[in-house]
């Protein structure tokens, strides 16, 4: 009888040809019944002694809630799954892009065929028209729009255009907006009301941010106080018209309309930031909603439908200001990638459907109540808000409007709801202050298995 090794070396001795044949159909099936050793806790440890924190972006790391994040291996629909080929229904949809679900058909053939003809080409691209197009036509206040990567391209290019187009150094943001990680934005409130802001992350020297005022969200006397005292200091204000990042928290009508009366009156240039919230809460975006016409607006996510793609645009006559016809510089290798840019003009396509934001509002709508009305019969303080096809949720008695008002809520039971629901295979976002997404394909039954999920984990709360 031979040996193991004897068979495991008969067969590399084999005819090259026969050796070839065995090969292609046998390695797929041996491979996949090796058992899984690449776990999540595996990943990570392995993540970590190469990549700081283990991973490219903070809050996938799960600092804010502890524990160790799931890697993930696919996606389809309302669902992903992590290495340890777990499924868990996703909220948070890449952070936003994923509105009509992960992998659509529709998504992939336009980014199958784009990548048939190259993937990058440094020159224009017909698909970079068409995109600019599109987004014109959507979002009326935008005449003129430039493509970049990432929503920090965009919100610091249109920073630099504002300066560029008024002369102006001085910037106004609000405690709680986060607008990509540009120095001059990585701004925490100073110790006084017209105090500037001081640096929050470490490497940003104070130079950078000495211009950047911070004023509270939702404060409309503060606005007015500090435009009375220099209003023609300030180049422009920027601004989540519907904030996600200090979880959901929607502006007041007055406060951004008195910012728009104040911005005209001063020559002002007024931004919103709507990188998360463009055409996630309506197919206008937030200004839409609020029939408020920003002089620029920042996009991102879902324009490039999964991919690397974002924008800002605006009037006109703003827009010329920017190199190769004005003075304000900015440039990028890769904006409007051909391939992320098929994704995103699919994805633009797919979102014009009659009734699609509808059936967005009515299922965040199910998702916020329903938990709203579980937390209730556990006699636990909670409440939930939604809007397109964003969502968040609190454990406080009412919706903050302030990031002020969201730090006094219970971070603690949020973390332990966090990993109930996660067990459950659930997966909201892993931080009490990031707001969550629902995409257009989680139906009733995706709604009620985590409804269900939640009846099981708020009951543990109470108990607890």
């Amino acid at each position: 009888m031979k040996s193991r090794s004897q068979t495991h070396l008969n067969f590399f001795a084999l005819d090259p040809v026969v050796h070839l044949v065995l090969y292609d159909n046998f390695l797929p099936f041996l491979i996949s019944s090796i058992p899984n050793t690449m776990r999540n806790t595996e990943l990570f440890e392995r993540a970590q002694i190469t990549t700081p924190g283990g991973v490219n972006s903070p809050v996938r790391a799960f600092r804010s809630v502890g524990g160790v994040p799931r890697f993930i291996t696919r996606a389809s629909g309302a669902y992903f799954w992590d290495a340890e080929d777990k499924r868990y229904i996703d909220y948070i949809g890449s952070w936003g892009p994923a509105i009509v679900g992960h992998a659509h058909p529709t998504v992939l053939k336009a980014v199958q065929a784009a990548v048939e003809l190259g993937l990058s080409f440094g020159a224009p691209t017909e698909g970079e028209i068409l995109m600019a197009e599109e987004i014109c036509r959507l979002v009326p206040s935008i005449e003129q729009v430039r493509l970049v990567s990432s929503g920090t391209e965009a919100t610091m290019s249109a920073l630099r255009l504002a300066r560029g187009a008024t002369g102006r150094d001085k910037i106004i943001k609000f405690e709680g907006c986060y607008h990509g990680h540009a120095d001059a934005l990585l701004v925490k409130a100073g110790s006084g009301l017209l105090t500037l802001g001081n640096p929050s992350s470490a490497g940003v020297p104070a130079d950078f941010t000495k211009h950047t005022l911070v004023l509270d969200y939702n404060n409309t006397q503060q606005l007015e106080d500090t435009f009375k005292a220099m209003g023609d200091q300030i180049a422009c204000i920027i601004v989540e018209p519907i904030a996600g990042n200090m979880n959901l928290i929607k502006a007041t009508p007055e406060f951004l309309k008195t910012m728009r009366r104040l911005c005209t009156e001063h020559g002002t240039i007024l931004i919103f930031d709507e990188v998360m919230c463009g055409f996630r809460v309506a197919l206008g975006g937030a200004q839409s909603i609020y029939d408020i016409k920003p002089d620029l607006t920042a996009l991102g996510k879902v324009i490039g439908g999964g991919l690397p793609v974002a924008a800002f645009g605006g009037r006109a006559d703003l827009m010329a200001h920017m190199a190769p016809l004005g003075a304000v510089y900015q440039a990028g290798t890769l904006s409007g990638n051909p391939i992320a840019v098929a994704a995103g003009l699919a994805t633009l396509k797919l979102i014009q459907h009659d009734g699609f934001y509808e059936l967005l509002s009515q299922q965040s709508a199910k998702l916020a109540q329903g938990l709203t009305q579980i937390a209730k019969t556990a006699q636990i303080s909670f409440c939930a808000d939604s809007i397109g096809g964003m969502f968040g949720l609190y454990f406080t008695e009412q919706i903050p409007t302030s990031y002020a008002e969201v730090l006094r809520t219970d971070k603690e039971k949020f973390n332990r709801l966090f990993h109930l629901m996660l067990d459950n295979g659930i997966y909201f976002a892993p931080s009490a202050y990031e707001a969550g997404f629902i995409s257009s394909v989680h139906d009733d039954a995706v709604i009620q298995t985590t409804l269900t999920a939640a009846e099981q984990a708020f009951a543990h709360l109470s108990e607890s």
